[in-house]
């Protein structure tokens, strides 16, 4: 499906991905009209004026991905939605878990029944690492919006396609270590929980291409995860700030030392094209066929795919180029 024309509506759309991925289809797609609905009222006021250039083009709509009949009314007429509003601060959600169940999971059940009611024809939902063996209360939330978009494509996907994305840490993003670091590095001490604790990594271009792949190329049901490099945590400590002093804190509670993209389970209904890997869905209306001729892909060669065992690292020059950049 090409964005020419349509109407996209983005949850969350006031975040660090969802103005990203705002300014990139305003910039390189002819739309009809853009909606970014959340929460943050101050988010609005500053990103609004941001985006003068582009009109009445664009529309800014205050709500709660929790408020169903707002999320009702703000999927009317649209053609695709991406979401990618949560609750996605680790601590937070265990401390407050019915809170995170309620924007993750119960509004994510808001979002599906508000597209199937409207006719939306592409949804696709934005996951995490953390969903695959989840081992907190943020991952369970996720693996749960997974398995609501999958099973959402097994019933209304000839109408409406549901896709997942599982993203890696967004390199320099706000829930990123990088901003604690370069903010810290003054200080002449940088906390870090563990200097072989591994994470993978992509860059916001590299996060926006996720989406578009799976806008124009996804079938419905299936989870798209990136291909990337992992880093360690002592690497990017050193890449900020050499001279600093590393004092190790050790983990968060429920704080895995090696994040997992695809997990063992999961490995044996994954096919590998292009520069990801997409799981296909044991339940759903097409089968494995589809999706190997969908993509043109293959069988992927893994057994899992986690952040300790990657083949492919982010030296401590290349932590450096890339900080530069961002």
């Amino acid at each position: 499906m090409t964005l020419e024309g349509k109407n996209v509506l983005i949850t969350g759309g006031t975040g660090s991905f969802g103005k990203a991925y705002a300014r990139h289809i305003l910039e390189n797609y002819r739309l009809n009209k853009l909606v970014l609905f959340s929460r943050d009222e101050q988010k609005h006021y500053v990103q609004k004026r941001e985006f003068l250039a582009w009109g009445d083009k664009v529309q800014f709509v205050i709500g709660d991905i929790r408020d169903r009949d707002k999320v009702f009314e703000v999927c009317r007429g649209m053609d695709v939605v991406i979401h990618s509003a949560a609750m996605k601060h680790m601590p937070m959600a265990e401390e407050h878990p019915m809170e995170a169940i309620k924007t993750n999971v119960l509004g994510s059940q808001n979002l599906i029944d508000a597209c199937v009611f409207n006719g939306v024809k592409k949804v696709v939902a934005l996951s995490t690492d953390k969903a695959a063996l989840p081992i907190n209360v943020y991952g369970g939330t996720k693996l749960l919006l997974e398995r609501l978009f999958i099973t959402a494509n097994a019933q209304h996907g000839q109408n409406t396609s549901f896709a997942v994305v599982r993203y890696a840490n967004v390199f320099g993003s706000k829930g990123s270590v990088i901003p604690l670091f370069m903010k810290l590095k003054d200080s002449g001490e940088l906390p870090i929980t563990h200097p072989e604790m591994t994470r993978f990594s992509i860059t916001m271009e590299e996060g926006i291409a996720l989406i578009q792949f799976a806008i124009e190329r996804s079938l419905g049901g299936e989870i798209i995860v990136p291909i990337a490099p992992s880093y360690k945590v002592g690497d990017v400590a050193e890449a900020v700030c050499p001279d600093c002093e590393k004092k190790i804190i050790g983990p968060r509670v429920a704080e895995k030392m090696h994040e997992v993209l695809v997990s063992e389970f999961e490995a044996k209904q994954t096919i590998k094209a292009r520069d990801y890997y997409i799981i296909v869905p044991e339940l759903g209306i097409r089968g494995m066929a589809d999706y190997l001729n969908n993509y043109k892909g293959q069988k992927a060669p893994i057994s899992q795919y986690d952040s300790g065992s990657n083949s492919d690292w982010l030296s401590v020059e290349g932590i450096i180029k890339l900080i530069s950049e961002t």
